[in-house]
């Protein structure tokens, strides 16, 4: 199957900076879509940001002009850069992939999710 290893995470004042990275591995034909979520504690779980792979991206209105997403396809990652944090901005951030994979004679599309990396903005 397909694995995303996530880091970067961590606690950060508010005002500074962090970036996430995730990584993907298994049996990758082609990664469709890579993107980032969040789920602070209570609430469900909601878009940041995502971009396919010729590069388009879609931003939550919260973090734009803050965050910025962008991926390497040759190391099929993708990173999460953010500016500006905020304390509403604390939360698990999950990796999430929309993957090709072969199957036998088959192209398959699945939806991978990374086991997520806590981000606390706090002073």
């Amino acid at each position: 199957q397909v694995q995303l290893v996530e880091s970067g995470g961590g606690l950060v004042q508010p005002g500074g900076s962090l970036t996430l990275s995730c990584a993907a591995s298994g049996s990758i034909f082609s990664i469709n879509v890579m993107g980032w979520y969040r789920q602070a504690p209570g609430k469900q779980r909601d878009l940041v940001a995502h971009i396919l792979s010729g590069g388009s991206t879609n931003y939550a209105d919260s973090v734009k002009g803050r965050f910025t997403i962008s991926r390497d396809n040759a190391k099929n990652t993708v990173y999460l850069q953010m500016n500006s944090l905020k304390p509403e901005d604390t939360a698990v951030y999950y990796c999430n992939a929309v993957v090709e994979v072969v199957r036998g004679v088959e192209l398959l599309e699945i939806e991978s999710w990374g086991q997520g990396t806590q981000v606390t903005v706090s002073s």
